[in-house]
């Protein structure tokens, strides 16, 4: 950690944009198996944006793909099966958009294929699939490919260079992390967000659990505790909470706190965040147009320019990474091993949210 004595020691500011190889060839061959919406909206505009080659996709719903090469005329090809994508040997990287049920034998199949593999988020929410994780990435060390995954909320700007600044030691070690929801949620009623067992908790609030850990690194986390209940004016027919809290507790004494009040209405909505440090403070919000950071230290208050957007180019980050790490003969910082700790944590979360808030977890007991 490098020593920092005030916010302008720390110029120039670490680049939070998404880092790419700089070989151009070292950046295609990626292939999407479960090209829906998301993949629609998110992936392959980040991957047109920044210059990552698609070879093809697959979608087990054809029409979904239907149009993809008219939108997107840089994809190569829509592929008739998955099998077919598998077996393309210009694929070198499978990004796996799929649901989450069924995710971990994809990802098993890509790597039989001898592919590297951005699984998306989370991983998984079957406790087996964490407990057979190890086997599996010790078959892709073996076959010499990568598994990360596609936790990309890791790469929205202001997420991003708060982690990098936290690297470098801009606020000492770090106390405490909040996080806050100030905005409307996403349409949830009639979704497959309803069949979602404690739906905010183990997924959509998989991003900030993520990220809360990694900024709590290098302090584990020992403790979880989690509620999630109906609000006043929820629809009877939205079957999942709207409100939800996760308490983490870490072996050094650090704590953090993420909660969504409901469907919040606000003028100028948010989602800000808080980074408390022996040194200094890192305050900032993401989405809904509201990303910022400011640096508060020694009596400095000092805001930070961002570049781009969670959506899309947080996408082209953790693909980034991917191809970097690939091409860098390392593991990527989003790696499925590093990603299950927060998966763990997530699990905890939902065990506490079915016992009402109990505390799971003991010393030893979680990443």
């Amino acid at each position: 950690m490098i020593p920092v004595d005030s916010a302008m020691d720390l110029d120039p500011l670490p680049d939070e944009r998404p880092r790419l190889p700089d070989d151009p060839a070292l950046r295609g061959g990626v292939a999407i198996l479960g090209a829906g919406t998301i993949a629609h909206t998110a992936h392959l505009p980040a991957y047109e944006r920044h210059g990552i080659g698609v070879t093809g996709v697959w979608s087990q719903a054809p029409e979904t793909t239907s149009d993809t090469l008219e939108r997107f005329p840089s994809v190569g090809r829509v592929y008739p099966s998955a099998e077919d994508l598998l077996a393309d040997p210009e694929v070198r990287v499978v990004d796996i958009a799929t649901p989450t049920a069924g995710r971990m034998a994809w990802i098993e199949r890509a790597v039989d294929a001898g592919k590297h593999v951005l699984a998306q988020k989370p991983l998984t929410t079957d406790p087996a699939d964490l407990a057979a994780l190890p086997g599996l990435l010790d078959r892709a060390r073996e076959r010499g490919v990568r598994v990360a995954v596609n936790q990309n909320g890791r790469w929205a700007p202001a997420w991003r260079l708060a982690t990098l600044l936290l690297r470098q030691g801009a606020i000492g070690d770090v106390v405490g992390v909040t996080h806050l929801h100030d905005k409307p949620l996403p349409p949830l009623v009639g979704t497959p967000f309803d069949d979602l067992d404690h739906m905010l908790v183990t997924d959509y609030l998989m991003h900030w659990i993520d990220i809360t850990r990694t900024w709590l690194d290098p302090a584990a986390v020992v403790s979880v505790h989690a509620t999630d209940s109906r609000v006043p004016g929820q629809p009877a027919e939205s079957r999942n909470p709207w409100s939800a809290t996760i308490g983490l507790g870490c072996d050094t004494g650090a704590t953090a706190t993420l909660r969504i009040v409901g469907n919040a209405r606000a003028t100028h909505p948010s989602c800000p965040f808080w980074i408390h440090g022996t040194e200094g403070t890192l305050r900032g919000s993401v989405l809904v147009g509201s990303d910022r950071l400011v640096l508060d230290r020694d009596g400095e208050v000092r805001e930070l320019p961002l570049r781009g957007q969670w959506f899309v180019d947080g996408f082209a980050g953790t693909m980034g990474e991917l191809l970097c790490a690939v091409a860098e003969d390392r593991e990527p910082e989003n790696s499925a091993a590093h990603a299950a700790g927060s998966v763990r944590i997530m699990l905890a979360a939902r065990d506490s949210a079915d016992r009402g808030g109990a505390v799971i977890g003991t010393r030893g007991d979680l990443p």
